[in-house]
């Protein structure tokens, strides 16, 4: 360890991209890339020529990019009222804030909430593993607590009793995904009014990333919920994970706060067309979910065939495959041996501790999935 780095920076690993890969190089293209929860749909061929042509004849390589991101959090928050049938006033600009991915704007709200030993964070394993990264890399405290096995709902008693208990810091944020990944379910009732009855110094952050495949936001509750926070991004069902452009919605006074911990210029001036360009055309693109949906749920109908397998509902892009609990002895292994089979057969998912994360790809990388799980659990239950 170099002398002059923070001695806790060497407890924890970083994220790892394409982790199935195996591998420090880019992904094959032989793969059937089904590990990342991407869009399997590269944007339309026009588009793509219109965004060349802004390339070549709009964008100023020399030029920063546009550093207020005005003409984009307007776009932005027409977007917001339309998919949550809301007045067409509602949100504007004053409730937009606009990340390098929602990682930053993540990393970003830890800044403005907990940094300097000033709060943790709660979170509810298994979710997205950047919140607990990112809390680490800036010396934040993460609590976990558990989920509900069958239905993966938060452990809402251990929360609350987290909540009170934990001192020195104080839990100042609750990160929580709608629906979750990886486990692709939605925030229960209950879950949800827990949420609720929190008090106005935690805020809640409520990651809507896959909003466009369950259609179920909570975007419209923020007008009277100051200390709620929704993230989203242009990275699943619109096709830009290559550009990374996040935003949040939140209340004015915490867009402010944001705004003066996001670093300037953070997104590209061609992210930045991107991203407009795929509001302007967002029925052309999100005209794809449905076909989505409908692999998902051929999927999870097959796959449930299988006595070994618990796959669970999905209201995301993705599933959640698990072993059935007969031999937990070998589970781990089983499982390992599974993902290793698909990998060896050019499909890669992604592995977790308790299950396998599986992207819905298109048809075809759908069906060759398929095929390879047949082949695997035949090996498997052999």
């Amino acid at each position: 360890m170099l002398p002059f780095i923070r001695s806790d920076l060497a407890k924890f690993t970083a994220y790892k991209p394409h982790p199935s890969s195996n591998t420090a190089e880019p992904v094959a293209i032989k793969f059937d890339r089904l590990d990342t929860n991407e869009s399997p749909y590269d944007l339309p061929p026009e588009l793509k020529e219109k965004l060349a042509w802004t390339y070549q004849q709009v964008i100023e390589t020399n030029r920063y990019p546009d550093g207020g991101h005005e003409q984009l959090k307007d776009a932005i928050a027409e977007y917001v009222n339309e998919s949550a049938n809301v007045a067409p006033s509602l949100f504007t600009a004053a409730n937009i804030s606009v990340g390098n991915g929602s990682d930053e704007l993540i990393r970003s709200l830890l800044i403005a909430t907990c940094l300097g030993g000033e709060g943790s964070i709660l979170v509810a394993h298994p979710t997205f593993s950047m919140y607990g990264i990112l809390a680490q890399t800036l010396g934040i405290k993460v609590v976990t607590v558990g989920r509900n096995q069958t239905n993966f709902a938060i452990d809402i008693k251990a929360a609350q009793t987290a909540i009170t208990q934990t001192q020195n810091p104080l839990i100042r944020v609750v990160f929580v995904v709608h629906p979750n990944s990886p486990t692709a379910n939605l925030l229960t009732a209950a879950e949800l009014a827990w949420l609720r009855s929190l008090p106005e110094e935690i805020l809640v952050v409520i990651d809507e990333a896959y909003f466009e495949f369950s259609q179920n936001s909570l975007v419209s509750e923020l007008a009277q919920r100051p200390n709620w926070i929704v993230l989203r991004t242009f990275s699943k069902a619109f096709r830009l994970a290559a550009l990374r452009v996040g935003y949040c919605i939140a209340h004015p006074e915490a867009i402010a706060i944001l705004e003066k911990v996001r670093l300037p210029y953070n997104l590209p001036s061609f992210s930045l067309a991107a991203a407009l360009v795929a509001l302007q055309n967002r029925q052309l693109l999100l005209s794809s979910i449905l076909q989505t949906q409908t692999e998902r749920d051929k999927l999870i109908a097959t796959l449930a065939q299988y006595p070994a397998l618990q796959v669970a509902a999905s209201a995301a892009n993705f599933v959640y495959l698990r072993l059935q609990p007969n031999n937990s002895d070998a589970k781990e292994a089983n499982l390992q041996s599974l993902h290793q089979q698909l990998r060896s057969a050019g499909t890669l998912v992604r592995l977790l501790n308790e299950g396998l994360r599986i992207t819905i790809g298109t048809t075809e990388e759908n069906s060759r999935t398929l095929e390879r799980l047949q082949a695997a659990m035949t090996n498997f239950e052999s």
